[in-house]
């Protein structure tokens, strides 16, 4: 279990460092004003941050998915190898079960470390040297917040963060599964890693579809209130007043950009998982890219998703 816990830490890592900076414009496009874009679309919006921000702009935020994989990973291992285990029958609807199960527990990590991510992210935007940091870094942005607000402030957008990663995670699992029992392959297979590769990577790119709307509500939910106004009330507000000035566009802002981080992301971390237990386990054990009910489960987001 030591070995499941340090392989996903490090294939979170890997993951977070590869698609951080699509992150970045990820959320620039779901939260940007509808009336008055600064950005005309994924690419332009990369290139504006690089432009106005230097390379480094692409990086913000990074500090708290760094900082929050390790307890995340513990949640995702824990729940899911015990879910697996009470199920008892390794199926893909099991798989759905327990991912959706570790989906919704990491959830007291994963909100609040989002939370601070998407607020770094947006500070200073269009800047390369901000004159006013309302935050030093991702820890001092949730102080600030749980001063200011409370435990209910940093834990803004927990509804709309349980209800894109629990059928997020379901679908993860359950995806990877079906996908890995399909191509099938051997320790001697010399296509195993491309093969898991690819695995990984769609697995990545299902969940975040089937989620996405759901993802562009909490950012906004999130990133509201960094100009010291709040503009949503609440969940229902916030769908009400995008639906009314967006339409299905709603549906669909930064998806480009997700889509591009999601398939890199989740190869690297499945890659990175496989190879270290491949490694550290040498003929312990028989290893395939099929997981074990309680190994190799990392997760697709810093989160996310």
């Amino acid at each position: 279990m030591a070995l499941d816990f340090l392989a996903g830490c490090l294939g979170g890592a890997a993951g977070v460092i590869v698609g951080h900076p699509f992150d970045t414009v990820k959320v620039r496009l779901q939260v940007q004003s509808v009336n008055k874009p600064l950005y005309r679309g994924t690419f332009h919006c990369f290139q504006s941050i690089v432009r106005q921000e230097s390379l480094l702009g692409l990086y913000k935020g990074i500090g708290s998915p760094m900082m929050g994989l390790t307890f995340i990973n513990a949640i995702v291992f824990g729940v899911q190898g015990n879910a697996m285990r009470r199920l008892g029958k390794d199926t893909p609807l099991n798989q759905f079960l327990a991912g959706a199960a570790a989906g919704a527990i990491q959830c007291v990590i994963c909100c609040p470390m989002e939370l601070a991510k998407t607020r770094m992210q947006m500070q200073g935007t269009g800047e390369k040297k901000s004159t006013r940091k309302l935050y030093k870094n991702s820890l001092d942005c949730l102080v600030r917040i749980y001063n200011k607000e409370g435990f209910k402030g940093i834990n803004r957008g927990m509804v709309s963060t349980l209800v894109r990663e629990t059928p997020g995670f379901g679908v993860y699992f359950m995806t990877y599964d079906v996908l890995t029992r399909s191509l099938g392959c051997e320790p001697e297979d010399s296509y195993m890693i491309p093969k898991l590769l690819f695995a990984g990577g769609m697995a990545g790119i299902a969940s975040w579809i089937s989620t996405y709307p759901m993802d562009v509500i909490k950012s906004r939910l999130q990133a509201d209130g960094v100009g010291g106004v709040n503009q949503y009330s609440g969940i229902t507000d916030c769908v009400r007043q995008s639906w009314k000035q967006e339409g299905w566009r709603l549906l669909t802002r930064g998806l480009t950009s997700t889509l591009l981080r999601a398939f890199p992301v989740n190869a690297t971390t499945f890659a990175t998982v496989t190879l270290f237990l491949m490694y550290m386990r040498g003929n312990e054990e028989p290893m395939d890219c099929e997981p074990t009910p309680h190994a190799l489960q990392p997760q697709s987001q810093t989160s996310s998703l």
